[in-house]
């Protein structure tokens, strides 16, 4: 598989296998696998298979390497002349995984043309027209 797109946290990542990438904190331990089947679309040798929601069949698989804490923002209101001012911090979890393997389980179905069939022609018989 060259590529997928798949979804997690609300967000959604395209992933190559041996790409590493942040998402939003997991609850799997370090050093297991996490495997996400929400998979949108999937690239294999340039034939492209996007989902209907979902690809199915398609999973991520990606070893979590660790579990960290983004740096500190600082979320700062004010009203002017209210003597109104509220400071809040706040810092993000995140989960950095390392994609091992793209999977497509079941075959994928065969693209069926259309039936050109022939409209029969109409039953003589009744009135005619001229």
């Amino acid at each position: 598989m060259d590529y997928a797109v798949f979804k997690t946290g609300g967000k959604q990542y395209r992933v190559k296998p041996g790409d590493t990438l942040d998402v939003e904190l997991l609850s799997a331990p370090i050093d297991s696998v996490a495997e996400f089947g929400e998979v949108l679309a999937l690239s294999d040798g340039g034939e492209v298979t996007i989902g209907s929601p979902l690809v199915e069949g398609a999973k991520v698989t990606a070893q979590v390497l660790s579990h960290y804490k983004d740096r500190k923002l600082m979320v700062y209101k004010y009203k002017a002349k209210n003597r109104y001012r509220r400071k809040r911090g706040h810092r993000q979890t995140y989960t950095r995984l390392q994609i091992q393997d793209i999977e497509l389980t079941k075959p994928r179905a065969s693209r069926r043309r259309a039936s050109t069939a022939v409209a029969a022609p109409e039953a003589e018989g009744g009135e005619e027209s001229n």
